[in-house]
């Protein structure tokens, strides 16, 4: 009878473990909303339009982009810039030296397909090109994740800090943007051996100084390296450019930034809540995802070139080397499945790997050295002042 009963409780307890149904929430929320990244500046080679449209709630995938689309930007001097279709869905001045001009106001318009197929006609408000003072200093940190253990070993991850003012006090909302570059090398006698990576960060980060009597911004922490990847390992830069944005924009930035932020509950806010600056002339009912941004732009880079205890390595031998072969074994499915990492003639052995990563730093970067990499020739590593 216990037995029978112990049954019947497995039973149960597998039914209702087992029968698990995702809720998809019902919302009113358009599940093609047209998506809008626009950014304009006085420098040129920085001006670019993207246009993707939003997937329905539950879709886990990238957005699609918006082909085929007529984007043209227009100033308060009478002057009409039009942008073509340079990748899919992002569209770049059609004049390459195009720059911005600082106190001019700026429009964006564009001519697209809507979800019922008909080209709709949309606009952003108008924009001033406002300037943006210089980067002060930019300088990173040592921060200790974890340690000192029994070994006397930590693991150490890096802060990058950004300090700016504005003399004239006139800039009071700031936004930056990051670009980094780092260096991988493989620790095994392979032609591509050593390459960059370059990568744009995706945190948003602004900061308003409006409460302040001053427009001084001082030890702001732009982002965290941790030791969960093998940026530091080698070699290390990061572009970091610098915008003057409106009370308007900072605020659109600072609810994305805190939407991003989120756990991801089912009353968090919805991307559609956060007002952009740009609506459908043809039925200003629609709604419209995304910011037309204008601003002058300020750069500073900075090199990292320093010892991080508790890296990441992704090529140690546990992670890549999957057998040795003697006297010149056949290998099947070469430089397809299988790939070599060493090749020692004396003896005559071969090590071989499964991972093509571990034996082609291409598969993750480029070979071509960029063209600032040795910039910081004869520099100081940049630390906190």
């Amino acid at each position: 009878m216990k037995t029978r009963i112990i049954y019947l409780l497995i039973l149960f307890f597998l039914l209702i473990t087992g029968c698990v149904t995702e809720y998809m929430p019902k919302t009113e929320e358009n599940q093609d909303l047209l998506v809008v990244e626009g950014l304009i500046t006085d420098q040129p080679g920085q001006n670019k339009i993207m246009l993707s449209r939003s997937l329905p709630l539950g879709i886990r995938s990238e957005a699609i982009p918006v082909t085929r689309a007529s984007v043209t930007v227009s100033d308060n001097q009478g002057n009409v810039i039009y942008f073509h279709e340079f990748v899919t869905g992002s569209y770049v001045p059609a004049d390459p030296n195009f720059r911005g001009v600082v106190g001019r106001i700026y429009k964006l318009n564009v001519r697209a397909y809507s979800p019922s197929q008909l080209f709709r006609n949309y606009e952003s408000y108008p924009m001033e090109l406002k300037p943006v003072p210089p980067i002060d200093s930019l300088y990173y940190e040592k921060v200790i994740i974890s340690g000192p253990d029994i070994y006397n070993n930590t693991v150490d991850g890096c802060q990058i800090y950004v300090s700016t003012h504005d003399p004239a006090n006139k800039c009071r909302y700031f936004r930056w943007k990051s670009a980094e570059t780092w260096e991988i090398r493989l620790p095994y006698t392979v032609q591509n051996h050593t390459c960059w990576v370059t990568d744009n960060t995706e945190n948003i980060n602004v900061k308003s100084t409006s409460s302040l009597s001053e427009a001084v911004v001082k030890k702001h922490p732009l982002y965290f390296i941790s030791n969960h990847s093998d940026r530091l390992r080698v070699k290390y830069s990061c572009l970091v450019s610098q915008y003057s944005i409106s009370e308007d924009e900072f605020s659109f930035w600072e609810k994305l930034q805190n939407l991003m932020e989120e756990t991801g509950g089912l009353y968090d806010i919805i991307p559609s809540n956060i007002p952009g600056n740009i609506s459908c002339v043809d039925d200003p009912s629609e709604k419209i995802l995304g910011y037309f941004s204008v601003s002058a732009v300020s750069t500073k880079r900075i090199f990292i070139k320093d010892q991080f205890m508790g890296q990441f390595n992704p090529y140690t031998n546990d992670a890549c080397v999957a057998d040795t072969l003697f006297n010149g074994e056949f290998i099947p499915d070469l430089n397809i499945n299988v790939w070599i990492l060493r090749d020692n003639q004396t003896p005559p052995y071969k090590v071989i790997t499964y991972s093509k990563e571990c034996a082609d730093c291409t598969t993750r970067g480029t070979t071509l050295e960029p063209s600032f990499w040795r910039d910081d020739k004869p520099l100081l590593l940049q630390k906190n002042p």
